[in-house]
């Protein structure tokens, strides 16, 4: 029996057929960045205040600018030990009884009789400062008791990660392109923000599956030398979406549109129906050998190699003998210890990734400006894991990103906004490091379960990066109206929890990948064995030590 990796050699491991597919897959991950933190532009909250009939009627007659009107009749409150413009109150005053003109209007509306004068929640919505541009907070009024749901609206997606399923097969791909497409334009044309949460998290269970499956398909497709880098650059093109949505967020004014154009490539990927193959791993599983025979082929004539006559013994290389539960994962010390601490990880990283992403929606700054360096800064983060695992090894880069994600965020929440550029280049520090901690946790996980559970392990695990998901906005968003600095001390705090708990894994950089729950429990045993097993090799003569390959030939 010849297993699918031993034909893989053969047909070619990363060739030009794969190359082909991994490059029409990479395309998947530049929507999904819109969709994961699109957020940004799309509820943006701009400066605003009351909207009053009687002060709009002075406005006009007085000829003021929204600012100066703002200036003149907004109320100040303090906020932290600042006065600012109220955005949630205003004066209780008919402006067209009180008998001021234009001329007296700000001199005698002066700071005593601001203070007695009357004040009452918003009556008549809001005023934005948005330069003609529309967010779902300014068409639905977001605001102040309802900004809530600003962040239910990123709950909602990680909600729709949550209960997500996928599979490694590609009618699951395409269907699930084909629910993304029709679940986004439906956010696009909701009428109100209780079906745009609907339709949202639909959006959401459609949208991971796809993007799992691509992950797992590609992985599949390519040999096992090369299936780590591709993992690593399929997530990297993420970032390039992320330049990208910030163009086209600069260019699109309403979040309608905006919606829109990250969803239409989800109907252009149908077209991957005929553009890629099935998965010859999935097909074997279900017992198609016939038609993964046939798929190999296929990717063999296209890399220009020619396949044995072992492709007709052809067999499932990841049939499982045994049934994995979840008490596999927590019934002995040290699977229940790499559980516990990949889960929080996740968990970590998903809330520390997005809170960090989600800030600059609120920190002050140019949106746009401060959004395109922050993907700019992911980018060394594939190229510093792919430079360091194979050196340094696995353990120190991960927990050392994590940490010093952490000891940034600290940073970044102490330095004064007068120190704009360092607080940015310390802030930016912090995005790399979380970058590159989230990227490693994923095959990280792999390596730390044996064979019959890995799937479950990371399958359980990665639940806890959704529910991160869903507790980020409120630990941003809420904790950002007591101080705007609170957030990036809870992120900075989790974060260094997380690299110091990472310590505690074993290192796996030269470590075969665990068979057994043994194999985890007893490592030192699983090591002493590998140097017995060669000095076995050495002692047994040549003609036999080599038979297997002699078959193959």
């Amino acid at each position: 029996m010849t297993t699918f990796d031993e034909i893989l050699e053969e047909a070619g491991n990363f060739g030009r057929c794969q190359k082909r597919i991994f490059a029409l897959l990479c395309m998947v991950s530049l929507p999904f960045s819109g969709v994961y933190v699109g957020i940004v532009f799309q509820g943006f909250t701009p400066e605003h205040w009351c909207q009053d009939s009687g002060v709009s009627q002075i406005r006009q007659s007085c000829g003021w600018s929204l600012m100066d009107t703002r200036k003149i009749t907004v109320p100040l409150v303090n906020t932290s030990g600042v006065l600012v413009h109220s955005q949630c109150e205003q004066y209780d005053l008919d402006w067209n009884n009180t008998g001021l003109t234009c001329d007296n209007l700000e001199s005698d509306l002066n700071d005593a009789h601001r203070s007695k004068a009357p004040m009452t929640s918003c009556k008549e919505g809001w005023e934005y400062d948005y330069e003609g541009r529309q967010s779902f907070v300014t068409e639905f009024d977001l605001v102040c008791n309802d900004a809530w749901v600003v962040d239910m609206y990123q709950a909602t997606l990680n909600a729709g990660f949550l209960v997500g399923i996928y599979f490694a097969k590609k009618r699951s791909f395409l269907m699930s392109n084909l629910l993304n497409g029709v679940a986004g334009i439906l956010v696009a044309v909701a009428p109100n923000y209780i079906s745009m949460l609907v339709f949202r998290t639909i959006f959401g269970f459609a949208v991971k599956g796809g993007w799992m499956s691509v992950y797992v398909l590609i992985t599949e497709l390519v040999g096992v030398e090369y299936r780590r880098m591709v993992g690593v650059l399929l997530q990297m093109f993420f970032s390039v979406g992320i330049l990208i949505l910030t163009l086209i967020a600069y260019l699109i004014t309403d979040w309608r549109w905006l919606q829109v154009a990250f969803t239409v490539p989800y109907f252009i990927f149908l077209s991957y129906f005929w553009l890629i193959p099935e998965s010859p791993r999935w097909l074997l599983s279900q017992n198609n050998s016939t038609k993964a025979k046939e798929i190999t082929e296929a990717i063999a004539k296209e890399n220009k190699k020619t396949l044995s006559k072992n492709i007709d013994t052809l067999r499932d290389d990841n049939a499982q003998t045994s049934t994995a539960s979840f008490l596999d994962l927590v019934r002995t010390p040290n699977m229940r210890k790499h559980t516990f601490i990949l889960m929080f990880n996740w968990f970590t990283s998903a809330i520390v990734y997005q809170g960090l992403i989600m800030r600059v929606g609120i920190a002050g700054g140019n949106v746009y400006i401060d959004f395109l360096i922050s993907g700019l800064v992911e980018f060394p983060a594939a190229f510093l894991i792919l430079f360091t695992i194979d050196r340094i090894g696995r353990r120190l880069p991960f927990a050392t990103a994590n940490i010093v994600a952490g000891v940034s965020c600290f940073i970044t929440a102490m330095i004064p906004d007068s120190h704009f550029w360092v607080k940015t280049v310390v802030a930016c520090i912090g995005r790399l490091c979380i970058t590159m901690a989230f990227e490693m946790v994923v095959f990280v996980n792999t390596e730390l379960y044996p064979t019959f559970v890995r799937n479950l392990g990371v399958s359980v695990c990665s639940t806890l990066c959704d529910i991160g998901g869903i507790v980020a906005p409120f630990l941003l968003y809420r904790l950002a109206t007591i101080w705007l600095e609170l957030p990036l001390i809870i992120f900075g705090a989790i974060a260094f929890v997380a690299g110091g708990l990472v310590l505690l894994l074993p290192e796996t950089r030269g470590i075969r990948l665990p068979e057994t729950i043994d194999d985890i429990e007893f490592p030192n045993r699983h090591k002493e064995n590998q140097p017995k097993s060669q000095q076995l090799t050495n002692l047994l003569p040549t003609d036999m030590t080599t038979n297997k390959e002699t078959t193959i030939v």
